[in-house]
């Protein structure tokens, strides 16, 4: 940018950095020709099959598994960690594997209450610029990581038989409202899904019944019915147990 100085002489202005963040979103609204939009959205359509074929080809040996959501921000001395931890652990004394995010937190802890146990340790991790790195407890040759999130949730759709969803962030709602849509559309079977901490769900599970349901009739009441909220990890895997007694299926020992 040029400007008039004092002494009127143009004077050079420096320029604003533009951050990789307004970049991206100047970028959204650029006119592409053919060859720029053939060259970077064609390699992008073979990296995303790339990662579906990888995917399908270690995830469909695994057997049955329960899947466990959570904030990969939870340390390791906190009560929902510990809880997780537990829970992974009758998951595998009841002879099902667990598959995790793969990252830190409760996702580590699901891991390694698994690998305590003996149980399958599965990951399902995600290149991210911050926070996720996968953890120690995962089985070497269960770990695959991604760089698109739509490909790592079909992922944990396609090879959970239950979903066991810890307090977490946008990540976790993001992943437990995929489960509900996916059920409630009939796209997926009617899994089992579980909410652990009815005090962290409260607010949500109120908004749900008042809001969406009551008021705007958004939703059926068959769909709270798909939701199971308990307290314990004891009861979290009773919710998975009592759900397969039902159906006459039994997990793989």
């Amino acid at each position: 940018m040029i400007t008039e100085s004092n002494n009127g002489a143009p004077e050079k202005l420096p320029e604003k950095k533009i951050t990789e963040e307004e970049s991206r979103i100047k970028q959204a609204f650029m006119d592409r020709d053919w060859n720029e939009i053939k060259t970077n959205d064609s390699w992008a359509v073979f990296k995303i099959m790339s990662e579906f074929v990888e995917g399908f080809e270690k995830l469909s040996k695994i057997g049955p598994c329960v899947t466990i959501f959570g904030s990969a921000r939870t340390q390791d001395n906190h009560p929902y960690y510990k809880m997780a931890e537990e829970i992974a652990a009758l998951i595998v004394q009841h002879g099902y594997g667990v598959i995790t995010g793969g990252g830190p937190g409760i996702m580590e802890a699901g891991n390694k209450g698994a690998k305590k146990e003996g149980g399958k340790s599965v990951g399902v991790n995600i290149v991210l610029p911050f926070e996720q790195t996968s953890n120690i407890y995962i089985d070497p040759d269960k770990l695959i990581t991604f760089d698109y999130f739509f490909v790592r949730k079909v992922m944990f759709m396609k090879y959970s038989q239950g979903f066991i969803v810890m307090p977490g962030g946008f990540g976790t709602l993001d992943e437990l409202f995929e489960a509900l849509t996916l059920i409630q559309t009939k796209k997926v079977g009617r899994f089992p899904i579980v909410l652990v901490g009815s005090d962290y769900w409260k607010g949500l599970l109120h908004w749900i019944e008042e809001i969406m349901l009551k008021q705007e009739k958004n939703v059926s009441p068959k769909d709270l019915e798909l939701i199971n909220v308990v307290d314990s990890a004891a009861d979290a895997v009773e919710v998975i147990d009592n759900f397969y007694s039902k159906y006459l299926l039994s997990p793989n020992f």
